[in-house]
Parts: structure tokens; C-alpha cells; sequence
């Protein structure tokens, strides 16, 4: 297995789709190295790109909120990666052809990670990682088991800017994630 710094090399130098010849930064990840929890989106956005760390700007701050509720912290007891690690024109939906050109990079994060829980951040993570056919709005909160790792989707922040409405079901998600690191005792 790699160790993370050859993989942070090596995915700092990627030229395995399109998305190398506009972005500005690589998108590698942020947080515990060793963390028992780790949140997944879909991709960077402009903010994201520039600053070369996901989840900043409006999105980041909300998503900062949500962790807090269930007293995680980017910098201290959790992992926040994407799918792919550029980002996509315009903040489109990255395409199949870049989720596959960029998930080994994730696989390899799961596997220097070792977390016991995984959280993908909107519909695009929770297709790719839990089931291609996944309905954010129906199987938001429910858990999986893949493997060694339990997994669950709730709404990307930015939805969740969009859809004020939708943050009550965001918050009972994120009760569910508290008690299922309980259950599992994950260390904060």
C-alpha cells in the first residue's frame, strides 16, 4: 500500500481526464489521517479550487455547523475528501468517465484511513459509493454496510443552502451519525 505521501504525489500530478487542464489546485483532502469518520462529496467547487481544500466558502461554513453538532472538527477528529479531485467545469456534476479516472485515489484514502463510518455528501457520492441507483431524498439517514465500513448520505450543503427546508432532515441525519459512532465507538 501506498503511504500518503506518494498518493498526495501522485494525485497532485494526475492527468487522468480532462479536469487537469482548467483546474488551479488539486483537491486532495483534509483532516485526521486516522480518522474514525470520513465525509465525501462530489467534487470541488470554484472556492475549493483555488484554495486547494474542500468544503470552503458557504458550503464549508455550513458543513463546519453540521460537524460541530456532532462534535467533529475538520482539522482534529475527521476526514473530508471528494470523488474527483478537480474541479468540473462550472460546478457540473462530474462525469462517469472522471468519477472512474479519480476513485482510486479515494479507494486509497479509504484504505490509509481505515474509517468505521463513511458519510457521502449528496446524491453524486452516494451513487458512486452506495448503490448507482440511490435517491438522496428517499434513503437520506439510512445505513449500510459495505464491507468493513458503515455508510450513510445526507444532503450536500450546498442543497442544503438551496433548501433551507430540507436541513430538519439533514439534522436527524446527523443524530443518526452521532449514535452510530457511539454504537461503534468511534474516538473523537
Amino acid at each position: 500500500m501506498r503511504t500518503w505521501e506518494e498518493l498526495e504525489q501522485q494525485c497532485l500530478s494526475c492527468t487522468g481526464c480532462g479536469l487537469c487542464e482548467t483546474r488551479h489546485n488539486v483537491v486532495f483532502g483534509v483532516g485526521k489521517r486516522d480518522a474514525g469518520v470520513l465525509f465525501v462529496g462530489e467534487g470541488p467547487g470554484e472556492q475549493e479550487d483555488l484554495s486547494g481544500e474542500p468544503f470552503v466558502g458557504p458550503a464549508g461554513k455550513l458543513l463546519d455547523d453540521m460537524l460541530s453538532i456532532v462534535d467533529l472538527d475538520r482539522a482534529q477528529n475527521c476526514y473530508i475528501a471528494n470523488i474527483v479531485k478537480c474541479r468540473p467545469p462550472r460546478n457540473r456534476d462530474p462525469l462517469e468517465t472522471e468519477q472512474e479516472a479519480c476513485i482510486g485515489y479515494l479507494r486509497n484514502q479509504v484504505a490509509l484511513i481505515q474509517p468505521k463510518i463513511i458519510v457521502c455528501l449528496g446524491r453524486i457520492a452516494a451513487k458512486k459509493l452506495i448503490d448507482p441507483d440511490f435517491r438522496i431524498t428517499r434513503q437520506h439517514g439510512q445505513w449500510f454496510r459495505r464491507g468493513d465500513f458503515w455508510m450513510m448520505a445526507t444532503y450536500h450543503p450546498s442543497a442544503l443552502l438551496r433548501d433551507v427546508g430540507k436541513r430538519p432532515e439533514a439534522f436527524d441525519d446527523l443524530m443518526s451519525l452521532r449514535a452510530k459512532m457511539r454504537e461503534l465507538g468511534v474516538e473523537l
